[in-house]
């Protein structure tokens, strides 16, 4: 089956028009999702939010939302509603801290965390063994799906897997989102990452977690962070383990990955995309026979709206249950 063809919404062809549309102009009126409390091996935990049939068998899709999102982001409910038109069951990850309530540790999420998504996967093998499973990551969210594929080779328990505008070199991107106009994206990540951690220390402070709260006061004065290399090197490399920002992105980033991922999946991506460089995408030769890899022209970053503004369409939620559907 050919690749469905992706025409920019008429008046919304520019990068930064798709990149904002979601987020800023398309309203969604809340899902009736049931929540559930997943308990981490370290102590954490993860919610997750369940959509669709509860059938046994029915079809499940794990959605991963991308950097200071949530399963309330209009991509992820999207997609929720699309594949439960299909009659496929959904479940929305909200990662450590993402769900309206700070996580329990002084750790953070962060783009290489593929270990919450491979404890994640086994909880939901458990609990539905008899529904196929798939995965599909926004962003952040891809590109730990990518990692965690590459991690796990054949043994990921996924039928298949779709990863959408991945930063697939973190070190490159945190460049791209510096020049230009997306440096307004750049202050707007800065401002949701730091009042992140700063709502965990009055979190830990309140609960008089004091060995939480030292932490977090280790890492120092958290002013004057203006840049991802800043706020990485300060906050989610030694919160996480991470030597510096440089091993935290080169352990983290997916293109390193890829060539060892055994599960059937699809990468879109737009050239236009204004958080990652044209170089920064992975070759054919890296690709493995069972990755597919869609390249757009237009799209920006988890945009991909088409039809017109009066009246918008999402690719991403047509293009992808397909995929899943068919299998190409």
């Amino acid at each position: 089956m050919p690749t469905p063809a992706f025409h920019p919404a008429r008046g919304l062809s520019n990068p930064h028009l798709q990149t904002l549309w979601g987020p800023l102009w398309r309203k969604l009126a809340p899902l009736s999702r049931q929540r559930e409390r997943m308990w981490l091996a370290d102590g954490d935990f993860i919610d997750l939010d369940w959509f669709g049939p509860h059938e046994a068998d029915a079809p499940l899709v794990l959605v991963l939302h991308g950097l200071t999102g949530s399963s309330d982001s209009p991509y992820v409910k999207g997609l929720q509603l699309a594949l439960r038109e299909q009659g496929w069951a959904s479940v929305a990850v909200n990662w450590r801290g993402c769900s309206g309530e700070p996580n329990l540790l002084p750790r953070s999420y962060h783009s290489g965390a593929s270990e919450d998504l491979a404890e994640t996967i086994a909880h939901l093998r458990a609990q539905r063994p008899l529904a196929p499973l798939y995965a599909v990551g926004y962003s952040l969210g891809g590109n730990v799906l990518l990692k965690y594929l590459g991690e796990s080779g054949q043994d990921s328990h996924l039928q298949a897997a779709v990863a959408v505008s991945v930063p697939f070199r973190l070190d490159q991107c945190a460049d791209r989102i510096g020049l230009g106009f997306s440096k307004v994206y750049q202050a707007h990540f800065m401002r949701e990452m730091l009042a992140y951690v700063q709502n965990k220390q009055r979190h830990f402070s309140a609960g008089g977690q004091q060995d939480a709260v030292d932490t977090l006061e280790r890492l120092g004065s958290l002013r004057n962070l203006r840049t991802f290399w800043d706020f990485d090197g300060k906050v989610t490399a030694p919160l996480n383990g991470f030597r510096d920002v440089h091993d935290y992105y080169r352990q983290s980033s997916s293109r390193y990955y890829l060539g060892q991922n055994q599960t059937p999946t699809l990468i879109i991506h737009a050239e236009d995309d204004p958080f990652v460089f044209r170089h920064s995408l992975p070759d054919a030769a890296e690709l493995p026979a069972q990755t597919h890899f869609e390249l757009h022209r237009r799209g920006g970053h988890v945009g991909f709206v088409e039809g017109s503004v009066r009246a918008p369409r999402y690719y991403l939620e047509r293009r992808i249950p397909q995929w899943l559907i068919s299998g190409q």
